[in-house]
């Protein structure tokens, strides 16, 4: 990979705090689409256990660190593309439930793949973190049908590919025109421009998206890129211009 891209977010492997209960994990980056993407999870603690969305690969170190946390209850598959590590880490942590988005079984399926079993997320947040973490689905594509989530004691909203916000520094040549082609270059990162052409119900992602913003998020983490951490609700407001 040109441009140092699977070392964007260094150190890998490693929780790294953002406030009281909250982590994000950077892992190597992977192949998508012939694209380097990096990875990140993020792991909250909440009734006493850990909450993992969008789990990376499994390292025997960043096991080991999030032992030392809690133990892992919760592994959550936000959207049709974030799951292909879930069997791993659900053989892993046989306790854990695993939570998925619609549509993620029957790609896993279509990829032929065994997708453990799972309860599916809806709008509803589950009785474990109510009150805790609020979730929305963002409905209307068939692979970026995502449903996001909200911690409301840190105010950080956690998104997978609704916003992608690569940085171009950071970046090899290809994959720095690719960023700009796509819209997801940083600092005004967005929707990918393909989703954006391809999305189905617009007025429905708009009435969500209106919803999630009205939560006052002061953070943004997505999968990919740089986190949000200043005017969060403008930036969203600006990325998600395209729905109105």
């Amino acid at each position: 990979m040109s441009g140092g891209e699977d070392q964007l977010y260094t150190p890998l492997n490693v929780p790294k705090p953002l406030g009281a209960n909250i982590w994000v994990v950077d892992g190597p980056s992977v192949s998508f689409y012939g694209m380097p993407f990096p990875t990140r999870m993020t792991v909250l603690r909440v009734s006493g256990g850990l909450w993992v969305h969008s789990p990376i690969a499994p390292e025997e170190g960043l096991l080991a660190a999030l032992d030392k946390l809690g133990p892992v209850r919760w592994l959550i598959a936000p959207n049709p593309l974030h799951y292909l590590h879930i069997g791993a880490w659900a053989k892993r942590f046989p306790d854990a439930v695993v939570w998925a988005a619609p549509g993620v079984a029957a790609r896993s399926a279509h990829h032929g793949l065994d997708f453990p079993v799972h309860r599916v997320l809806s709008d509803r947040p589950h009785s474990d973190w109510t009150g805790l973490i609020r979730q929305k689905l963002i409905p209307g594509h068939d692979l970026l049908q995502e449903v996001v989530f909200f911690h409301d004691a840190t105010k950080s909203l956690i998104l997978t590919d609704l916003i992608e916000n690569f940085e171009p520094g950071k970046l090899g040549r290809f994959m720095k025109l690719a960023t700009w082609i796509g819209g997801v270059q940083a600092p005004h990162g967005g929707t990918p421009r393909d989703a954006k052409l391809t999305w189905r119900d617009k007025p429905a992602a708009a009435a969500a998206i209106g919803e999630v913003i009205g939560w006052g998020p002061e953070r943004v983490i997505m999968a990919h890129g740089k986190i949000i951490e200043e005017d969060a609700v403008g930036e969203l407001e600006r990325a998600f211009a395209w729905l109105s």
